[in-house]
């Protein structure tokens, strides 16, 4: 599992009304998530396929050191977010030109990017007229909903 997806369950646990938190995915990996009263959730990962239940022994804190959190960096201008999970490509096909290029002018509507979800593509166009500033994602990366993809001064 991925920390980007692993950030995402905790900060769910820790702002929700729920104490516990297991996620499984495929045979290989499980997540568990542990709030206790004034704590911060706390993880444990199990690999492989597992054939007894979890003990039930209070896990050590995990996280704490392990992996700094970063801050997202900040960004100065319009920020064009993904509207929808799926995979974000940058030309509406592999032998085409890319939509737009940093320092490239840009008007309202103009397209910038394509993004596939359940073998659709949608093209995602500029919500504001300026200029490309930063792009944010690279060609086939996978996003998220809400994740920034351009910087448009």
């Amino acid at each position: 599992m991925d920390l980007r997806k692993l950030k995402t369950l905790i900060d769910l646990v820790a702002e929700s009304g729920i104490a516990e938190l297991e996620v499984t995915e495929g045979d290989e990996s499980k997540v568990r998530i542990v709030k206790f009263a004034n704590q911060a959730p706390q993880v444990q990962h199990y690999a492989a396929p597992m054939m007894a239940p979890a003990p039930t022994v209070a896990p050590a804190p995990v996280l704490a050191s392990a992996a700094p959190v970063t801050s997202e960096p900040v960004v100065s201008g319009h920020v064009v977010k993904a509207p929808m999970v799926g995979t974000f490509y940058r030309a509406p096909n592999p032998s085409s030109p890319p939509f737009v290029e940093v320092g490239a002018s840009v008007k309202e509507g103009d397209s910038l990017c394509i993004i596939e979800a359940m073998k659709l593509l949608n093209e995602i166009e500029a919500d504001k007229t300026g200029v490309i500033k930063e792009i944010l994602v690279e060609n086939g990366e996978p996003v998220e909903f809400g994740q920034p993809l351009f910087v448009i001064a």
